[in-house]
């Protein structure tokens, strides 16, 4: 078993260092998308550009490097010129930057100059919080309509949870906030249409849970639901239930002592596996409703071609969706003593 924790592990880490390896090289091959404000600002994005080793900085102009990116305003009669580290070199001072320094470079748009780590931690709450409570919402939910379903298997109640489980998981979060804002924010005007301020009063604050919690917890629902009814059906209709009806137990019994433990196995590992994974499927959300989480920093990122914290955003929701599969693939053998991970046949 530890064996096979650790093959995991350093596997998760190889295709992580893969994937945002390709992402910078692929990134910096693109036209290199200069800073816009005023001179002082510019020169500090070049001079840490500089520090990072993304960027030279000579006192005369040369065609060495290609095409010029910046020249500063003479101070003393003195100018700099800046011009652009070949991608594979940079690549090499990214390296060495993040595991030496911990370093991931500086926003250039969104807060200019800014540490990108430092804007990403002070995002990341936002959305932990939005995901947390969305999943305390989806889960109970989800598995009561579930067991509600499989008990009432080939009813109209089991026929009526399935048609609207089947219809409801293929809405999008997106679609169905948009749809929300119309009604309960426009039309009726009992939630606000946007996330409320940090300075806003505490109920102001709850409100605007409401709609990201409920949209963003819906397609777990759904899918929560049509997972329990499947394996609860499936344990129900096994020979070792039906054992124990014959030794006398009632079919209630039966249930709560075998089928439900039974069927909760591959479930509880697929709560944790998309608590981990939920971060980056609240993007769109998060921008249509204005929340100030790495989601919404994502997009504005991306948008803006504020690379650095692109990169940083990028790695946290690689590593968590990394660290959800092996979190799903360990958590079964803690849970059922049968299955043992990496065990000899």
């Amino acid at each position: 078993m530890g064996k096979y924790v650790l093959q995991r592990i350093v596997l998760a880490f190889v295709t992580a260092f893969i994937i945002l390896s390709l992402t910078f090289i692929l990134v910096k091959l693109l036209p290199f998308d200069r800073p816009i404000g005023q001179d002082s600002v510019r020169i500090a994005y070049y001079d840490k550009q500089t520090h990072l080793g993304y960027i030279y900085r000579l006192e005369a102009p040369t065609d060495k490097y290609g095409e010029l990116l910046y020249k500063s305003p003479e101070v003393k009669g003195q100018s700099f010129y800046y011009y652009q580290v070949p991608v594979m070199e940079q690549y090499g001072r990214w390296l060495i930057n993040i595991f030496t320094k911990w370093d991931w470079g500086y926003s250039k748009s969104i807060q200019p100059n800014v540490s990108a780590s430092k804007i990403i931690m002070s995002k990341i709450g936002y959305s932990f919080r939005l995901n947390i409570f969305a999943t305390i919402f989806a889960v109970p939910l989800g598995i009561l309509l579930g067991i509600w379903a499989a008990l009432k298997k080939n009813t109209m109640t089991d026929h009526t949870i399935s048609t609207l489980v089947m219809v409801f998981i293929s809405i999008p979060s997106f679609v169905l906030i948009s749809f929300m804002l119309r009604i309960f924010c426009y039309n009726l005007e009992w939630l606000p249409s946007m996330w409320p301020t940090d300075t806003a009063p505490t109920a102001a604050k709850i409100k605007g849970y409401i709609l990201p919690v409920f949209c963003l917890s819906f397609g777990s629902i759904c899918g929560y639901c049509r997972f329990v009814r499947a394996e609860l059906c499936e344990v129900m209709e096994s020979e070792y239930l039906l054992l124990a009806r014959t030794k006398g137990l009632t079919r209630r019994q039966a249930i709560v002592r075998h089928a439900m433990k039974n069927a909760m196995v591959p479930i509880f590992p697929a709560i944790l596996a998309e608590f981990l994974s939920v971060f980056g499927g609240s993007m769109i959300l998060e921008t249509l409703y204005g929340i100030p989480g790495i989601g919404k920093l994502f997009v504005t990122a991306l948008s803006a071609k504020d690379y650095d914290i692109l990169f940083v955003d990028m790695s946290l929701i690689t590593i968590f969706g990394l660290l959800a599969g092996i979190v799903l693939d360990l958590s079964y053998g803690f849970i059922d003593p049968r299955i043992r991970m990496g065990a000899k046949k």
